[in-house]
Formats: C-alpha cells, sequence, structure tokens
C-alpha cells in the first residue's frame, strides 16, 4: 500500500487483552505477537502514523474481580497493570522489528515507561515512532475502549481501528449464536447505543460522537487487516464518521 494513496494520517489501533493471548484467551503467545507487530511495522512503513491502546483481559478484569466482591477500584487498579504488561510485550516485539516504540502510562512508572504527556506523544509519533498507551486512563471504573476514544480525541487521531476477535465488523445480533445475523457496512454512532451493539462501551461510543471520531471495527484474525482498515480499504463495520 503506497503512502499517498492512504485515507488516514494518524490512527489509534485498540488491541484487546485476548489479542495476545492463544486460543486460551490468557496471557501472552509470543507468535501472535510477532504477528500483530509485523502488521503494525507495515502500517507505519505505509506513512500512517500509529498510536495503540492494548487492554489487559488477557491476565484480569476489573469487573470480574468486582464481581467476585472486591473493592471495584482496587481491581481497576489491577486490570491497569495488566494493560503495562501487554504494552511491554507489544514495545519489544515492535523494537525486534526495528519500529522505535514508547510506551506512555497514565500511573507514574518510570523505571519501565513515561508518564503520558500529550505533546510528547504526538511529537513521537511526527517522529514515526509507535506510541502505546498503557494503565487505561489512570482511573478507576474507565474501560480501555473509553482509553483509546480519550487518547484517540487527545491526539486528533483520524480513526479508531477496533480490532476484534472472531467476528469481522458488527451484527445486529451475536453471529456465533444466530446464523441470520445481519452484518452492517456502515452505522452511525446513536444505533450503536440505541441497539446496545456490542462495539465499545456507551461512555467510549458517546466521547467518539461527540468528537466524530470513526471507528472501524474489523477481525484482527486476518492478516494484513490492520493495514487495510489503516488505509481505508471497505472493511469490517465503519461506525459513524464521514464519508
Amino acid at each position: 500500500m503506497l503512502a499517498e494513496n492512504k485515507k488516514y494520517h494518524r490512527v489509534m489501533l485498540k488491541l484487546s487483552g485476548e489479542a495476545l493471548a492463544s486460543d486460551k484467551g490468557f496471557g501472552i503467545d509470543s507468535d501472535v505477537v510477532n504477528r500483530l507487530c509485523e502488521e503494525i511495522k507495515a502500517v507505519t512503513k505505509a506513512g500512517i502514523e500509529v498510536a495503540v491502546v492494548v487492554g489487559g483481559g488477557n491476565f484480569w478484569r476489573g469487573l470480574r474481580g468486582s464481581g467476585a466482591g472486591m473493592d471495584r477500584a482496587s481491581a481497576d487498579y489491577m486490570g491497569m497493570l495488566a494493560t503495562v504488561m501487554n504494552a511491554l510485550a507489544l514495545q519489544d516485539g515492535l523494537e525486534k522489528h526495528s519500529v522505535d516504540t514508547r510506551v506512555q502510562t497514565a500511573i507514574e512508572m518510570r523505571q519501565i515507561a513515561e508518564p503520558y504527556i500529550r505533546r510528547r506523544a504526538i511529537r513521537h509519533m511526527e517522529k514515526a515512532r509507535v506510541v502505546i498507551f498503557a494503565a487505561g486512563t489512570g482511573n478507576p471504573y474507565f474501560s480501555t475502549d473509553t482509553t483509546a476514544a480519550l487518547r484517540a480525541a487527545e491526539i486528533e487521531a483520524d480513526a479508531i481501528l477496533m480490532a476484534k476477535k472472531g467476528v469481522d465488523g458488527v451484527y445486529d445480533s451475536d453471529p456465533a449464536v444466530n446464523p441470520d445475523a445481519k452484518k452492517f457496512d456502515e452505522l452511525p454512532y446513536i444505533e450503536v447505543i440505541k441497539r446496545h451493539l456490542s462495539v465499545m462501551d456507551s461512555t467510549a461510543i458517546s466521547l467518539c460522537m461527540d468528537n466524530n471520531i470513526p471507528i472501524v471495527v474489523f477481525n484482527i484474525d486476518e492478516p494484513g487487516n490492520i493495514l487495510r482498515a489503516a488505509a481505508g480499504e471497505k472493511i469490517g463495520t465503519l461506525v459513524g464518521g464521514k464519508e
């Protein structure tokens, strides 16, 4: 994909923690990380600036912990630390592919990562470095989907690329349960909220709607899809945005 054909100049890639795991859904699979890093490298080679937000669900979910009786804030902070482990794994993989990468954390931990500083993050991307935002927003009760929406607005990203495992877009019902589920090619933000479609949580989708940040929902399992989504090819489902 030639850089002059790219649709987006700067993108926010949202990866779930499970995207880094094997089929078991737990831990970090080095082969999976290696493949994802190769794809992210291809996006940077096309001249597209990349930021990444990664979840922590392959290690811990705050909601699951609070559901088991743990204090919600404590459970969420544990989830934030899980995202840092994933971010460091991604950074290691990208640098093995000769992609300059910086991790910025919303909770300060200077020995292993930079603190989140908006202008510094933008400057890194202008220098063709990949920036990985870890530790969520630094606040409990906010998901990593909301982190992706917030950071995308802050760095003025052209789009959020929502990488999903096992599904190639947004459907009107669960395609794993309903074989007649209808896939949407395009969808307004408000429909996602009204229909309670599982694209992002309502806080995140509202933030995207208020700031007019398009969301491309696509299947991460198919090789090459990150570059296709970043280049503006019609894959998956486009939520919001101006055509």
